[in-house]
């Protein structure tokens, strides 16, 4: 659950938009990653567009690139196996020490780099590779996808409200559920840069609306569709219970009960359908794929459903750490466990865990593209997630948010 939740978080601030040539190469340049497979790039013809000098300066290149790829090979070979000890340890319910982390940052490339022209023809050269690379990329879902296909498979079509509307309907589940204003406006802030809407997905820019989707993270808590159908296999009861208690206010009109009675019986068979499979996250990973799985999703732009479903997901890390006797959470204590996963945030938040570079927690792919976790500790990454939202809570988005929790607290 890891590494697919990292992929997917830091929605607010990751950017978005660029080919996938442009994006390697990015992540290529930023962080020594330049294609180690050189044989699948048939360097051999790019040689041969090179002149003796030039063929010369990439060969010594190329042959440091390697010798430095294999060290890094070898770190991350040890991290692994510690991170596979240490799970044997946590099964045993044994703590961890400093001795059960690799102490270690990544060892850093310190051998000759190409010359700024050669490198972009060489830049160039990958951009036409890939161009004529005949594996089909797979496109991800949007929400006009989700929202579709819910209509299709359920009959269902999420209930719209102003922004200023849903954030007042999040506010009051969040607090009927226990959390704290600050708890839910940081997470927001960071997850959302403070000015995400509650239909914004991962990737796509919440007020331009430019981009691509980088992942399937919807909303204020940038729920992954598996996140969806795992907590409406956990809270289903409850979401339809809260339905069937709306449909008999006698102050409905009659169009309001005749949508939420539609909206009920959409729930039950999205419940139904969650519960004929395994709580086991990765068959719940696969099912989000599915087309009944991607009608589940589109529940978080529901504003009768969506604050209560993404309010949960926040509870539920909430009483994760409860349980394991760290209460009184912060904001960047939460987000810490919404982006790593539970278990994972928790481990950061010990006195271990909290010394250890931060690559003992992501997989190697996830640690170089989410820029921010680069280079820190787990308490330096919380510090992060702190300095972040603190400038994010002072955004328009984020000052709506925690005005619409002073209004519910003064209904209540």
């Amino acid at each position: 659950m890891m590494d697919s939740q990292l992929r997917s978080r830091f929605g607010g601030w990751r950017r978005a938009g660029l080919g996938a040539c442009a994006w390697l190469f990015i992540i290529w340049v930023s962080f020594g990653m330049w294609p180690t497979p050189a044989v699948a790039l048939s360097t051999v013809d790019f040689l041969a567009t090179l002149s003796e000098a030039e063929a010369k300066e990439f060969q010594s290149w190329r042959s440091a690139r390697r010798a430095h790829d294999a060290k890094l090979d070898g770190y991350w070979d040890e991290v692994d196996q510690k991170r596979s000890e240490r799970k044997k340890k946590r099964a045993a319910k044994i703590p961890f020490d400093s001795s059960d982390y690799v102490m270690r940052l990544p060892p850093a490339y310190a051998g000759p780099n190409l010359d700024a022209a050669l490198a972009k023809k060489y830049e160039k050269f990958v951009a036409a590779q890939d161009k004529v690379d005949p594996s089909p990329r797979p496109e991800m879902s949007t929400v006009a996808d989700y929202l579709a296909t819910a209509k299709r498979v359920y009959n269902f079509t999420p209930e719209r409200v102003s922004e200023k509307e849903f954030k007042r309907r999040y506010a009051i589940e969040a607090q009927r559920l226990g959390l704290r204003k600050d708890q839910v406006v940081r997470v927001y802030a960071l997850e959302t840069g403070g000015i995400g809407t509650y239909d914004m997905q991962a990737g796509i820019h919440p007020i331009r609306k430019t981009g691509r989707p980088i992942s399937s993270a919807l909303g204020y808590a940038q729920l992954l569709d598996a996140n969806s159908v795992n907590e409406l296999y956990k809270a289903g009861p409850a979401f339809m219970q809260r339905l069937e208690a709306m449909v008999k206010n006698p102050n409905n009109a009659p169009a309001r009960t005749a949508q939420l009675r539609a909206k009920l019986s959409a729930v039950k068979r999205m419940y139904a359908n969650v519960r004929s499979i395994p709580f086991d996250w990765g068959r719940q990973q696969a099912y989000a794929k599915t087309p009944e799985g991607m009608g589940v999703h589109a529940l978080n732009i529901d504003a009768d459903i969506g604050p209560m479903l993404q309010a949960i997901k926040l509870r539920g890390l909430r009483d994760t750490a409860d349980k394991a006797g760290r209460s009184n959470l912060s904001g960047a204590e939460i987000e810490l466990m919404n982006l790593s996963g539970p278990a994972t945030g928790l481990e950061m938040m010990q006195p271990a865990g909290a010394k250890a570079p931060t690559t003992n927690f992501f997989a190697r792919r996830a640690y170089y593209v989410n820029k921010m976790v680069i280079g820190l500790t787990g308490e330096g990454l919380l510090a992060e997630l702190d300095r972040r939202m603190d400038s994010a809570v002072k955004t328009p988005g984020s000052v709506e948010f925690a005005a619409a929790f002073d209004a519910a607290m003064a209904e209540r």
